[in-house]
Protein backbone atom coordinates (compact mmCIF):
# COMPACT_ATOMS: atom_id res chain seq x y z
CA UNK A 1 0.00 0.00 0.00
CA UNK A 2 1.46 3.16 -1.05
CA UNK A 3 1.91 5.86 1.84
CA UNK A 4 1.79 9.34 1.50
CA UNK A 5 2.23 11.89 4.52
CA UNK A 6 -0.10 14.28 4.24
CA UNK A 7 -0.99 17.36 6.85
CA UNK A 8 -2.46 19.70 7.33
CA UNK A 9 -2.36 23.27 5.72
CA UNK A 10 -4.75 26.07 6.54
CA UNK A 11 -8.77 26.92 6.23
CA UNK A 12 -9.59 29.85 4.13
CA UNK A 13 -13.62 31.10 3.33
CA UNK A 14 -12.83 32.19 -0.04
CA UNK A 15 -10.03 32.62 -2.97
CA UNK A 16 -8.12 35.23 -1.17
CA UNK A 17 -7.33 33.23 1.81
CA UNK A 18 -6.34 30.13 -0.27
CA UNK A 19 -2.63 29.48 0.32
CA UNK A 20 -0.45 30.16 -1.70
CA UNK A 21 1.87 27.23 -3.65
CA UNK A 22 1.88 26.04 -6.45
CA UNK A 23 1.26 22.17 -6.22
CA UNK A 24 -1.89 20.39 -8.19
CA UNK A 25 -4.86 20.99 -6.54
CA UNK A 26 -7.79 18.60 -6.10
CA UNK A 27 -11.05 20.10 -4.75
CA UNK A 28 -13.38 17.81 -3.77
CA UNK A 29 -17.48 18.22 -4.39
CA UNK A 30 -19.67 16.25 -3.34
CA UNK A 31 -22.88 16.02 -0.75
CA UNK A 32 -22.54 16.41 3.02
CA UNK A 33 -22.37 13.32 4.56
CA UNK A 34 -20.90 11.83 1.08
CA UNK A 35 -17.43 10.29 2.31
CA UNK A 36 -15.14 13.58 1.83
CA UNK A 37 -13.02 13.78 4.92
CA UNK A 38 -13.10 9.67 5.36
CA UNK A 39 -11.39 9.86 2.07
CA UNK A 40 -9.04 12.40 2.81
CA UNK A 41 -8.19 9.53 6.11
CA UNK A 42 -7.72 6.93 4.15
CA UNK A 43 -5.61 8.00 1.46
CA UNK A 44 -3.33 9.72 4.10
CA UNK A 45 -4.04 6.35 6.05
CA UNK A 46 -4.63 8.86 9.34
CA UNK A 47 -8.27 8.37 10.81
CA UNK A 48 -7.64 11.86 12.46
CA UNK A 49 -6.32 14.40 9.51
CA UNK A 50 -9.74 15.36 8.52
CA UNK A 51 -12.63 16.08 10.88
CA UNK A 52 -15.29 13.40 10.32
CA UNK A 53 -18.95 13.89 11.53
CA UNK A 54 -22.49 12.27 11.43
CA UNK A 55 -23.91 15.81 11.65
CA UNK A 56 -23.93 16.70 7.57
CA UNK A 57 -22.67 20.15 6.76
CA UNK A 58 -20.14 20.39 9.57
CA UNK A 59 -17.00 21.43 6.80
CA UNK A 60 -17.77 25.16 6.63
CA UNK A 61 -14.73 26.54 4.69
CA UNK A 62 -12.31 25.09 1.93
CA UNK A 63 -9.60 22.97 4.57
CA UNK A 64 -6.01 22.23 2.34
CA UNK A 65 -4.51 19.07 3.12
CA UNK A 66 -0.94 18.67 1.67
CA UNK A 67 0.28 14.87 0.01
CA UNK A 68 3.75 14.64 0.09
CA UNK A 69 4.25 18.02 -1.54
CA UNK A 70 3.09 15.94 -4.92
CA UNK A 71 -0.58 17.41 -4.71
CA UNK A 72 -2.64 19.38 -2.12
CA UNK A 73 -6.56 18.33 -2.14
CA UNK A 74 -9.13 20.98 -1.02
CA UNK A 75 -12.10 19.80 1.12
CA UNK A 76 -14.79 21.95 0.27
CA UNK A 77 -18.59 22.56 2.46
CA UNK A 78 -21.23 19.55 1.04
CA UNK A 79 -23.43 20.86 -0.78
CA UNK A 80 -27.49 19.72 -0.62
CA UNK A 81 -27.92 19.83 3.61
CA UNK A 82 -26.60 22.08 5.84
CA UNK A 83 -28.67 24.01 8.64
CA UNK A 84 -27.27 27.70 7.92
CA UNK A 85 -29.37 31.05 7.31
CA UNK A 86 -30.26 31.37 3.41
CA UNK A 87 -27.34 34.45 3.55
CA UNK A 88 -24.93 32.10 4.56
CA UNK A 89 -25.74 29.51 2.01
CA UNK A 90 -25.44 32.47 -0.51
CA UNK A 91 -22.45 33.40 0.75
CA UNK A 92 -20.71 29.84 0.67
CA UNK A 93 -21.90 29.15 -3.33
CA UNK A 94 -20.48 32.99 -4.22
CA UNK A 95 -17.32 32.28 -2.09
CA UNK A 96 -17.03 28.49 -3.64
CA UNK A 97 -17.66 29.54 -7.51
CA UNK A 98 -15.03 32.21 -7.44
CA UNK A 99 -12.24 29.16 -5.95
CA UNK A 100 -13.57 27.08 -8.35
CA UNK A 101 -13.08 29.68 -11.31
CA UNK A 102 -10.25 31.43 -10.54
CA UNK A 103 -8.08 29.21 -8.70
CA UNK A 104 -4.84 28.43 -10.90
CA UNK A 105 -3.44 25.96 -9.20
CA UNK A 106 -6.67 23.22 -9.49
CA UNK A 107 -5.90 20.51 -11.43
CA UNK A 108 -9.46 18.39 -11.80
CA UNK A 109 -12.43 18.37 -9.60
CA UNK A 110 -13.36 15.03 -7.90
CA UNK A 111 -16.90 14.88 -7.42
CA UNK A 112 -18.19 12.22 -4.83
CA UNK A 113 -21.18 9.85 -5.24
CA UNK A 114 -22.46 7.84 -2.83
CA UNK A 115 -22.96 4.23 -4.32
CA UNK A 116 -25.59 3.24 -2.20
CA UNK A 117 -27.96 5.59 -3.29
CA UNK A 118 -28.86 6.85 -7.11
CA UNK A 119 -27.40 10.62 -8.35
CA UNK A 120 -29.43 13.13 -6.66
CA UNK A 121 -30.95 16.02 -7.78
CA UNK A 122 -28.20 18.64 -6.41
CA UNK A 123 -25.59 15.91 -7.87
CA UNK A 124 -26.92 16.48 -11.52
CA UNK A 125 -26.88 20.35 -10.60
CA UNK A 126 -23.10 20.55 -9.40
CA UNK A 127 -22.05 18.35 -12.82
CA UNK A 128 -24.14 20.75 -14.97
CA UNK A 129 -22.39 23.98 -13.96
CA UNK A 130 -18.71 22.42 -13.65
CA UNK A 131 -19.74 21.42 -17.50
CA UNK A 132 -20.95 24.72 -18.21
CA UNK A 133 -17.65 26.14 -17.26
CA UNK A 134 -16.05 23.31 -18.90
CA UNK A 135 -14.06 22.33 -15.77
CA UNK A 136 -12.27 19.29 -15.69
CA UNK A 137 -13.52 16.46 -13.26
CA UNK A 138 -13.63 13.00 -12.53
CA UNK A 139 -16.12 11.25 -10.28
CA UNK A 140 -15.17 8.66 -7.08
CA UNK A 141 -18.26 6.59 -5.69
CA UNK A 142 -17.63 6.31 -2.01
CA UNK A 143 -18.94 3.28 0.49
CA UNK A 144 -18.80 0.89 -2.15
CA UNK A 145 -18.11 -1.63 0.59
CA UNK A 146 -21.88 -1.31 1.19
CA UNK A 147 -22.41 -2.41 -2.13
CA UNK A 148 -22.21 -6.05 -2.75
CA UNK A 149 -19.33 -7.01 -5.01
CA UNK A 150 -21.59 -8.62 -7.79
CA UNK A 151 -23.23 -5.11 -7.85
CA UNK A 152 -20.11 -2.95 -7.65
CA UNK A 153 -19.13 -2.63 -11.29
CA UNK A 154 -22.86 -2.46 -12.21
CA UNK A 155 -22.98 1.18 -9.99
CA UNK A 156 -20.11 2.61 -11.21
CA UNK A 157 -21.04 1.74 -15.02
CA UNK A 158 -24.24 3.56 -14.25
CA UNK A 159 -22.46 6.46 -12.81
CA UNK A 160 -20.02 6.57 -15.89
CA UNK A 161 -23.08 6.47 -18.18
CA UNK A 162 -25.11 9.18 -16.43
CA UNK A 163 -21.87 11.91 -15.91
CA UNK A 164 -19.16 10.21 -18.11
CA UNK A 165 -15.49 11.10 -17.80
CA UNK A 166 -13.83 8.87 -15.41
CA UNK A 167 -15.53 6.76 -12.26
CA UNK A 168 -13.50 5.13 -9.38
CA UNK A 169 -14.79 3.05 -6.29
CA UNK A 170 -13.89 4.06 -3.13
CA UNK A 171 -14.14 2.53 0.30
CA UNK A 172 -12.97 4.22 3.37
CA UNK A 173 -13.44 1.71 5.41
CA UNK A 174 -10.71 -1.02 4.11
CA UNK A 175 -8.79 1.34 1.59
CA UNK A 176 -8.64 -1.19 -1.00
CA UNK A 177 -8.95 1.73 -3.43
CA UNK A 178 -6.76 3.80 -1.99
CA UNK A 179 -3.20 2.76 -4.38
CA UNK A 180 -5.72 3.04 -7.32
CA UNK A 181 -6.80 6.96 -6.82
CA UNK A 182 -3.13 7.52 -5.58
CA UNK A 183 -1.74 6.51 -8.81
CA UNK A 184 -4.87 8.58 -10.75
CA UNK A 185 -3.81 11.19 -8.56
CA UNK A 186 -0.49 11.44 -9.00
CA UNK A 187 -0.69 10.63 -12.93
CA UNK A 188 -2.74 13.65 -13.57
CA UNK A 189 0.36 15.78 -11.91
CA UNK A 190 2.26 15.09 -14.61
Amino acid sequence: MSQLNAKFIISAEKLSQCPDFQLPEFPLLGRSNVGKSSFINALANNKKLAKTSNTPGKTRLINFFNFSDIFTIADLPGYGYAKISKEAQARWQKYLEEYLLNRKQIKSLIQFIDARHDIQKNDYQMREWVSAYNLPIFTIVTKIDYVPKSKQQSVIAKIKKEFGNDVLGFSAVDRRFCDTVIEYLTNLCK
